[in-house]
């Protein structure tokens, strides 16, 4: 992972990390937390992460993928493990403010789909303008067209935007922050071909509104997306893409910050370019 204030490439994003964990009070003014999730709110975690917001992307083969091989003896292991940073710059090029220009080689795939990630689970996915770029930049040509037309369907539906609690259109209400980050925790190739490459990308999302009268306070889940990227153009593109849940860790006892905290540290904290 390399932050974009240092090795010579630019900040990236305006993504970053807050963890949080909600006490039994809800500390942005909502009503008591339930132990278990309502409808609403899974379809809030379900519509507003990364690409699987859309009913037209089918879930066929959602199924976890082959286990990678038992560890090797240790004296034979390699010095870098699956996701261990190799000092390798991942680019220093942007296209429409996302990094682009990948080496055509499997870490250069791996840190593709880790930033793909992060801006198609953006804040700016909400935006109409902002949103076809961001498809324009990290789909296939042959893809980008179908999952654009479907994602404006979704993201302008005045329900999906009412249970995520924005306004018609899509922006926070007043004094209200919205948050829709991803944060890659690691990445691995499922497969590997010399104009194909498969990989997963496991990472935590923060998603909902930030603000003392927030009746949807920001959570964190945890998810893992298959990427199948195709090299085209002189860059890899995703042809396509599938989101199931988890690994997802045991929370901590810590105390949920405040409403304010939490905003303070959203417009602070500022973003990365990942890498392998």
């Amino acid at each position: 992972m390399s932050h974009g204030d240092e090795q010579g490439y630019s900040d990236y994003g305006g993504t970053g990390h807050t963890r949080t964990r909600l006490p039994d009070q809800d500390p942005y003014g909502g009503a008591p937390r339930r132990p278990t999730r309502s409808p609403s709110r899974g379809l809030i975690t379900v519509v507003g992460v990364v690409v699987l917001l859309i009913a037209a992307i089918a879930f066929a083969n959602r199924g976890d993928h082959p286990s990678a091989n038992s560890s090797p003896p240790k004296g034979t292991r390699p010095q870098a493990a699956p996701t261990s940073p190799t000092g390798t710059h991942p680019v220093n090029t942007k296209t429409g403010g996302i990094p682009s220009g990948f080496a055509r080689t499997q870490q250069g795939a791996e840190s593709a789909a880790a930033n793909y990630a992060v801006a198609l689970g953006s804040a700016d996915m909400f935006d109409a303008a902002k949103r076809h770029e961001i498809v324009s930049t990290v789909y296939a040509p042959e893809t980008a067209a179908a999952r654009q037309s479907a994602m404006d369907r979704a993201y302008s539906s005045r329900d999906f935007l009412a249970n995520v609690g924005l306004t018609e259109d899509g922006t926070s209400p007043k004094g209200q922050l919205f948050v829709s980050r991803v944060v890659p925790a690691g990445t691995k190739v499922v497969s590997s071909k010399p104009d194909e490459t498969t990989v997963d990308v496991w990472y935590t999302t923060l998603f909902g509104l930030s603000g003392n009268a927030s009746k949807n306070p920001v959570t964190e889940s945890w998810y893992t997306s298959t990427y199948v990227l195709k090299w085209t153009g002189n860059d890899w593109k995703i042809a396509s893409d599938q989101q199931k849940d988890g690994p997802v860790p045991l929370g901590r006892d810590q105390r949920a910050s405040t409403a304010d905290d939490m905003t303070k540290a959203v417009e602070e904290y500022g973003g990365f370019t990942y890498a392998r």
